[in-house]
């Protein structure tokens, strides 16, 4: 017999899909839910602590719980982190940090982020991996405003988008990508492992607050025989989707 919390887990995770509640809005209260399914706040801390887990909601201290992403495969109208990707197929996400330093922005880094150009930002090249393999590259450029908060985090942080959101309470609800392949270079080779010119897939992306404010633009490199993106078209929708290699 399926315990109480963990129906409940399931039907928040349903609602979350249909997008009962959408990306950085926030979860009714404990004893709201526990009003709702007839049950004790006890079991909506069990259902509420599930969901934290797999990364679809944040929870900080004295805060109401926020959908952070729903679940499953990535759709590009609905972002994710690469963290909670990972943690939705049952694969553990691992990152460090190569290097990290201060610039004044470009003129492309001015008008991803918009921001005046010469404007102190933070450039961080990151390593990625599933399960302790490196399959992806950032190259991302954070805004001033939260520059200082990124470079507070540890370098070998498994989710920076988490920690923001614990931090700082910083949600990412909105992202543009621009998807094509690439040469691989000398070291790209060295950090993924594989020969030089090898086709890597890069996604060039800015990622946004619910207000429309840019908090980061990157340029991610994954290697194509690890992640691969496919592409669903329906009438009524076109949902680019990533998923590892086959």
């Amino acid at each position: 017999m399926t315990a109480r919390h963990e129906e409940i887990a399931d039907a928040l995770r349903r609602a979350i899909d249909r997008e009962e509640y959408t990306v950085g809005s926030r979860l009714p209260s404990e004893s709201e839910l526990a009003a709702h399914y007839g049950v004790s706040r006890g079991t909506v801390r069990q259902a509420v602590a599930t969901l934290t887990a797999e990364g679809l909601i944040g929870s900080r201290q004295g805060a109401r719980r926020v959908v952070l992403a729903s679940r499953r495969s990535q759709s590009f109208a609905e972002l994710r982190s690469f963290a909670q990707w990972a943690r939705a197929m049952g694969r553990e996400a691992t990152g460090h940090v190569v290097s990290q330093e201060y610039r004044p922005a470009t003129q492309e880094d001015a008008v991803r982020l918009q921001l005046p150009a010469g404007t102190r930002v933070l450039h961080v090249l990151r390593v990625r991996g599933l399960d302790g393999e490196p399959v992806l590259l950032e190259r991302t450029v954070y805004a001033d405003w939260i520059a200082a908060a990124v470079e507070a985090i540890e370098p070998d942080c498994a989710s920076v988008t988490q920690r923001l959101y614990d931090d700082t309470g910083l949600v990412f609800a909105y992202g543009e990508h621009v998807i094509d392949a690439v040469a691989c270079g000398a070291l790209d080779a060295e950090l993924l492992g594989v020969r030089r010119t090898s086709p890597l897939l890069r996604v060039r992306r800015v990622t946004t607050t619910p207000e429309g404010r840019p908090v980061e633009w990157s340029d991610d490199r994954y290697r194509s025989d690890a992640v691969s993106f496919s592409v669903r078209n329906s009438i009524g929708s076109n949902a680019l989707a990533r998923k590892t290699a086959e």
